[in-house]
């Protein structure tokens, strides 16, 4: 009986896309993944210093775009090459000047290895399941989440944003 409650807790508390609260870029509340239930959520992890840095620009059209069933949410890393060494603030600040980025950005985390945020240790799970092996190889690894916060896919940098490949989805 006791087995029976425990295994029933822990089935009941199985963590979820929804589950997760990230610290917002601006340094002002959090970003909050169950406000967008219903809606498709591209989660990107990004670099300011990178060869795929003008995807900005394409996240920001496609988020326009579509922004009425779906959010991007970007998450700077310098988990590759060194390539976001700067602060929270002058991230920020390059997205903004240099890319115009209205969609929500977090505060800057470890998208792989030993200190890889609990987010991406789940998404990189989530990853395995569908047989996409090591998803993060590189900056502006994108993952597409459903409108009931399950993974669909994972495209590799070298897709663009508004590329047929991801947009196929929205549409």
């Amino acid at each position: 009986m006791l087995k029976t409650l425990l295994l029933a807790v822990i089935l009941t508390t199985a963590i979820g896309i929804y589950d997760f609260k990230v610290p917002a870029l601006d340094g002002n509340g959090t970003i909050d993944l169950a406000a967008y239930k219903g809606k498709k959520i591209l989660i990107v992890n990004t670099a300011s210093k990178c060869g795929y840095t003008p995807q900005y620009d394409e996240l920001e059209k496609l988020y326009e775009k579509y922004k009425d069933k779906m959010v991007i949410i970007g998450f700077p890393a310098n988990n590759f090459g060194q390539q976001e060494p700067g602060t929270n603030t002058e991230i920020q600040e390059f997205c903004k000047k240099n890319y115009g980025v209205s969609f929500p950005m977090a505060e800057k985390i470890s998208v792989k290895g030993d200190d890889i945020h609990p987010l991406y240790k789940y998404l990189t799970e989530e990853a395995k399941k569908l047989g996409i092996e090591d998803p993060v190889k590189w900056n502006f690894t994108k993952f597409l989440i459903d409108e009931k916060g399950k993974l669909v896919t994972v495209f590799p940098s070298k897709v663009k944003p508004m590329s047929e490949e991801i947009t196929k989805y929205l549409n």
